[in-house]
C-alpha cells in the first residue's frame, strides 16, 4: 500500500509518518483500504462458531436493565431496557402507580444508532429535557417534551457535548453548556470556547441568554449545576480530563458576577451539596485518598475551611447528600462499601451491599427518607436498589431474571508484584472447580489511566467465555484511582511506563500460577486500554497469545491534534511542544515501536467510523504499520464498525456483534471450538 515520504522533526529526532494519509479516514483512498481490511476480517470471523457465540451472547444479554431513577414532583423517571432493545426506554411512574413509557429512543432510528445520552425532568415533573446523539458521536442535540401530553416543543438546542440540563425552580427554562457553531471558529477550536447559556422553553436557540464564558481561557470547560435549595447557580470548571478543577458560583436570582470560590486548579473539588451558605466538597487537596470539607461563603478563606470527614486508608470514591445524611462510597482494594454520616461528620452506620462489587451511582434528595443506588459485580448484572435511610435496608427496584446461574462461578482477588515491587491487585473470575493446570484460555483486561478505577463490572461476553472454561482477569493498574490520586499520578505523564509494567506483570503472574500459558493468554483493552495492550504487545510480544485492541489511542506524538485529544494533554503530555515529554512518549508510543522481524501475536484492532473521541486514524495507522512490518502467518486484522462511535449509546445489537467478533477471534486463535 502507499507510503508517504513524511518525516517530522521532533526536537532533533526525525520521525517518519508514512501512513498519515489514513488520518483522513473518509477520503476515497482510505475508504477503499478500509473496505479491503473489513473484507479480510470478515473472511476470518464469519464462521459457524461465530453464529454459535452470537446466539449465546444474545441469550446472556436478554435480561431487564434499569438505570437510576430521578424523582421530580413526586414522580419517578427512569430508563429500562426489557432485555434486547437497542436503547433503553424512559418511563414515568406516579406514586403507587405502574411505570408508563414516556420516551422511546428506539423510534428515532431504524437501526438503534440514535441514543439518549441524558435526561432531566423539570422540578414539578411536568417537562423533560433530553439530549440525543447519533452514531455514537459525542455531539448532542437537546429537545423538550411535555410529560402528560407527550407533545414536543419545536426548538432544538445544538452544539452541545456532555452537557447537564439543570432546570430553574419555575420550570420555565434550564441552563446548558455548548460549543461554538461550526464555521464560527477554526476547526481545531470546535471543542474549545465552552459557554453556558440559559434556554427558555418555547423559544429559538438564537434567543438563548449567554450566562458565562471565558474566551481568554478557551480550553476551560463549564458544567452548570443548581443547588438543591435553588439558591445558587454553580459552575464546575475543568481543564481537559485533568482531575484538578475549579468552582464558581453566584446567586440563582439576579445577574451578578460569578464568584470564583475555588480558582487555583490545584486539586479536585467535587461539589457534594450545601446547607445554606456552607458548601460541601469531596477533595483530594492534602488528601490523595479524599476527604470532605465545608466552605462557608461568608468566610471562604482557606484558613476557615472546615474538615468534615478526614482522609482514611480507603479512598472516598463518591459523596452525596441524601435524606439529611452524607452518604459516602469508599473504595477498599477496588471494591466499594457504603457509609453514612451526619452533616457534621459523625458516623451513623454502614449500608450492606449484596457482595464485593461496585456502587454505580446514587440518586435522591436531601429532604427525603430514601435514595437509590446502582450496584454490579462480575457475577451480578447492573441492578437498582431503593435504600431506606432509617434502617439502611436495600430493596430491589424493578424485576430481574438472569439467564445464567451465578452460583456456578467465583471471583477471587490476588495481589502481585510489578516490576518495581509495587503490589497491584487483580480480580480473577472463572467457573468453580477450575484446575490451574496452565492449559486454560484466559483474557486479561486493564485500563490504567485518567483516574478511572476498574472496580467489578458485569460483561455478558466475558461470562460466555467463562462458560467455556475461560479465565477472566482484571488488573487494577496504576493510573486509576484505586488507591487515590497518588496511584493515579504514578501512572501518568513520565510515569506511564509503570502502567505497562503493571499489566505485563499481571500476565506473568497468571502464567506462573498456571491459570494459563502465554500461548492461551489474550489481552484486551479499549480506548486508553487500547494504548495499554498495544504498548504491552510491542514491548513483550512473546508473552501474549492474542491481542484485542479496541478504539485505541496509538499515535502518541499527534493524538492531541484530533477532535478532543487536546483534553488528554494533562494525562499524557505534549510531545510536540515539550522535549522532555517527547522522550518518554516516543519511548512507548505503539505506532513508533513496531519493529520489523518481530513475531507479534495475532491481533484484532477495532475502531468505528464515526468515533469523534478517539478518531479511527489511530487504529488505521497501527494496522497498516503492523501489517507492513510483520510478515508472518498470524492474522493482523482491522475491524471498522459503521455508524458507531467510541462506545456510549451503542445499540445492544452492535454490542453483541462486537462481542461475537472479539471472542470468535480469540477462540479461533486458541483453537477453541
Amino acid at each position: 500500500m502507499r507510503k508517504a515520504s513524511i518525516v517530522e522533526n521532533f526536537h532533533g529526532t526525525m520521525v517518519a509518518d508514512p501512513y498519515r494519509w489514513l488520518e483522513d479516514s473518509l477520503s476515497p483512498e482510505s475508504q477503499a483500504w478500509i473496505q479491503e481490511q473489513n473484507k479480510a476480517t470478515r473472511a476470518f470471523l464469519d464462521t459457524p462458531l461465530r453464529q454459535e457465540i452470537k446466539e449465546r451472547l444474545t441469550e446472556l444479554w436478554d435480561f431487564p436493565k434499569y438505570e437510576l431513577p430521578q424523582e421530580a414532583g413526586g414522580r419517578l423517571f427512569f430508563q429500562k431496557n426489557d432485555g434486547l432493545m437497542n436503547q433503553a426506554v424512559v418511563y414515568v411512574q406516579e406514586p403507587g402507580g405502574e411505570p408508563i413509557p414516556l420516551l422511546d429512543p428506539n423510534t428515532f432510528s431504524a437501526d438503534g444508532t440514535v441514543a439518549l445520552t441524558r435526561f432531566s425532568p423539570s422540578p414539578g415533573g411536568k417537562l423533560l429535557a433530553y439530549a440525543l446523539s447519533a452514531s455514537g458521536s459525542d455531539w448532542q442535540k437537546v429537545r423538550i417534551l411535555q410529560v402528560d401530553s407527550g407533545k414536543e416543543y419545536p426548538e432544538t438546542i445544538n452544539w452541545c457535548k456532555w452537557t447537564t440540563l439543570p432546570w430553574t425552580p419555575d420550570a420555565e427554562g434550564f441552563y446548558y453548556s455548548r460549543f461554538p457553531q461550526p464555521g464560527t471558529v477554526p476547526p481545531e477550536d470546535q471543542s474549545n470556547y465552552c459557554q453556558v447559556y440559559y434556554h427558555r422553553i418555547g423559544t429559538d436557540q438564537r434567543e438563548d441568554v449567554l450566562i458565562f464564558s471565558r474566551p481568554e481561557a478557551k480550553e476551560l470547560g463549564f458544567t452548570p449545576i443548581i443547588s438543591e435549595d435553588d439558591a445558587y447557580l454553580g459552575l464546575v470548571v475543568t481543564y481537559g480530563t485533568s482531575s484538578r478543577n475549579r468552582f464558581y458560583y453566584r446567586p440563582l436570582e439576579g445577574k451578578g458576577e460569578f464568584v470564583r470560590l475555588l480558582a487555583e486548579g490545584d486539586a479536585a473539588y467535587r461539589p457534594v451539596g450545601n446547607l445554606g451558605k456552607k458548601f460541601y466538597f469531596l477533595t483530594d487537596l492534602d488528601a490523595p485518598r479524599g476527604r470532605i470539607i465545608a466552605i462557608d461563603l461568608d468566610r471562604p478563606g482557606r484558613e476557615d475551611w472546615e474538615e468534615i470527614i478526614p482522609q482514611t486508608d480507603d479512598v472516598i470514591d463518591q459523596a452525596h447528600f441524601l435524606g439529611g445524611q452524607l452518604v459516602l462510597t469508599y473504595m477498599h482494594h477496588a471494591c466499594h462499601r457504603l457509609e453514612r454520616f451526619s452533616p457534621a461528620g459523625s458516623h451513623i452506620g454502614g449500608i450492606s451491599l449484596p457482595g464485593l462489587g461496585t456502587v454505580i451511582g446514587a440518586s435522591g434528595r436531601f429532604d427525603c427518607n430514601r435514595f437509590f443506588i446502582g450496584y454490579t459485580s462480575y457475577l451480578f448484572p447492573p441492578a437498582v436498589f431503593s435504600c431506606n435511610l432509617s434502617s439502611g435496608k436495600l430493596t430491589p427496584f424493578g424485576d430481574s431474571a438472569l439467564p445464567f446461574d451465578p452460583g456456578e462461578y467465583e471471583t477471587s482477588q490476588v495481589f502481585y508484584a510489578s516490576k518495581d515491587g509495587t503490589k497491584v491487585p487483580m480480580f480473577i473470575t472463572h467457573k468453580k472447580g477450575l484446575a490451574p493446570d496452565g492449559a486454560n484460555p484466559a483474557v486479561l483486561f486493564g485500563y490504567g489511566g485518567f483516574n478511572i478505577s476498574m472496580t467489578p463490572n458485569f460483561w455478558p461476553m466475558h461470562l460466555m467465555f467463562m462458560e467455556r472454561g475461560g479465565v477472566f482477569a482484571v488488573a487494577n493498574l496504576r493510573g486509576g484511582s484505586e488507591y487515590g490520586e497518588d496511584w493515579h499520578r504514578a501512572g501518568m505523564l513520565e510515569n506511564k511506563q509503570n502502567v505497562f509494567d503493571d499489566f505485563i506483570a499481571a500476565g506473568e503472574w497468571l502464567i506462573e500460577n498456571k491459570y494459563t500459558s502465554s500461548k492461551r493468554l489474550a489481552i484486551l483493552g479499549r480506548s486508553n486500554g487500547g494504548l495499554l495492550v498495544s504498548a504491552s504487545m510491542t514491548q513483550r510480544p512473546e508473552l501474549f497469545g492474542a491481542v484485542v485492541c479496541w478504539v485505541p489511542v496509538i499515535d502518541m506524538l499527534r493524538y492531541h491534534k484530533f477532535t478532543v485529544g487536546r483534553y488528554w494533554i494533562p494525562e499524557y503530555g505534549n510531545a510536540q511542544e515539550n522535549p522532555e515529554h517527547f522522550k518518554f512518549m516516543y519511548a512507548y508510543s505503539p505506532l513508533h515501536n513496531v519493529r520489523e522481524g518481530v513475531d507479534y501475536p495475532p491481533t484484532l484492532i477495532m475502531t468505528a467510523d464515526t468515533d469523534d473521541r478517539v478518531v479511527p486514524g489511530h487504529a488505521l495507522k497501527f494496522a497498516a504499520t503492523l501489517q507492513e512490518k510483520y510478515a508472518g502467518p498470524k492474522p493482523i486484522l482491522l475491524r471498522v464498525e459503521s455508524k458507531a462511535g467510541h462506545g456510549p449509546g451503542k445499540p445492544i445489537s452492535k454490542l453483541i456483534d462486537e462481542g461475537a467478533d472479539m471472542y470468535t477471534f480469540i477462540f479461533r486463535t486458541f483453537g477453541i471450538e
